[in-house]
């Protein structure tokens, strides 16, 4: 009983300390924290843009070399933070990591993926910069020591500088036929702040929602309870998705936009992915009325794979796949519950 206990407290203790609620808020950081986590996320990501050139030296030596400048270009920044903090506070340096304050997106691992995609490799760079930046120019402007403040408006002139000069270097060394097209940084801070928030709750709602529309149809044979059914799962799979995108993030940092926005994009598109495949139930005909239904579930799932392969660079294969996946088998489940 008392080993059952612990292990029970274990797990609390572990989820408390996962948990969105005991990350800690931007504007409740001290300058000396300020300049501890601006050391850490220069360190992290010299070790990125490290991984990034190694992963990426066989195939494209002169984009690995285009990362090497900018993995020195980390070093020094780190260098200038440390010598900065160990004059104002010390030599001890708090550990505080991006993972325990409120308002930075989780990166993707690419770095441990090989072969390593170089498009997808290109877009996280850009938008890792764009993050540092913002998060140098917010720190600034709430900094009230003089040299701190100098240091940090300093290092955000250089990272909003650092994105252009690594385009113009991309330029001079790359291959015309192994240089990809790349995106601005502001379609990207679109994908971060329309495209991904919207397309989490399209999927949501499109597949989530099949099991019980498809099972109140199959297991009534009536469109109008199908219909009702389906308006009530699309409703409620809405305001769940909105207020889970809402408070995942605050976007102070990331560039993400306002919380409440991405929520109002992520619940508006999960109800739309459910009411798709709901209005065909209004048709009073109950074979035709599915029929309708199946259709528009095909071309939702089209949808949702032409979005991710446009804007994930997901390949149209695995896409489809993924989707196709997922939206069957949920399917299935609607069917057979609705048929026992």
């Amino acid at each position: 009983m008392n080993r059952r206990k612990a292990e029970i407290e274990i797990v609390s203790a572990v989820r408390r300390q996962v948990s969105y609620g005991d990350m800690k808020k931007f504007e409740e950081l001290t300058e000396r924290e300020v300049l501890a986590l601006a050391i850490a996320l220069e360190e992290e990501d010299e070790r990125v843009y490290s991984d990034f050139a190694e992963g990426l030296r066989q195939d494209y030596p002169a984009t690995a070399s285009m990362f090497d400048g900018m993995r020195e270009e980390e070093s020094g920044h780190r260098r200038r933070l440390l010598e900065l903090f160990q004059k104002k506070f010390g030599e001890h340096i708090p550990l505080i990591r991006r993972q325990d304050v409120r308002g930075f997106v989780d990166r993707p691992a690419l770095w441990l993926v090989r072969p390593l995609r170089i498009e997808a490799v290109r877009k996280e760079a850009s938008t890792m910069e764009v993050e540092t930046r913002r998060f140098y120019e917010k720190a600034a402007a709430r900094t009230q020591d003089a040299s701190i403040r100098q240091l940090l408006d300093d290092l955000a002139r250089e990272e909003r500088e650092h994105e252009e000069r690594a385009q113009e270097l991309d330029k001079q060394k790359l291959p015309a036929n192994v240089k990809a097209d790349e995106e601005v940084a502001q379609r990207r801070l679109f994908v971060l702040q329309i495209v991904q928030p919207g397309l989490a709750g399209l999927m949501d709602g499109s597949v989530s929602t099949l099991a019980p529309v498809f099972a109140a149809a199959f297991a009534t044979q009536k469109s109008a309870d199908a219909f009702l059914v389906g308006l009530a799962a699309s409703a409620g799979a809405g305001i769940s998705m909105g207020f889970a995108e809402a408070l995942s993030d605050d976007g102070s940092l990331t560039g993400r936009g306002h919380p409440w926005v991405r929520g109002l994009i992520c619940g508006a598109m999960t109800a739309l992915g459910g009411i798709g495949h709901t209005l065909p139930f209004l048709i009073r005909d109950f074979r035709a009325a599915l029929w309708a239904a199946g259709a528009v579930v095909v071309a939702e799932l089209g949808v949702i794979t032409w979005i991710r392969k446009r804007y994930m660079d997901t390949p149209w294969i695995s896409a489809a796949l993924q989707v196709g996946l997922g939206g069957v088998l949920v399917f299935i489940t609607g069917v057979l519950i609705g048929k026992s």
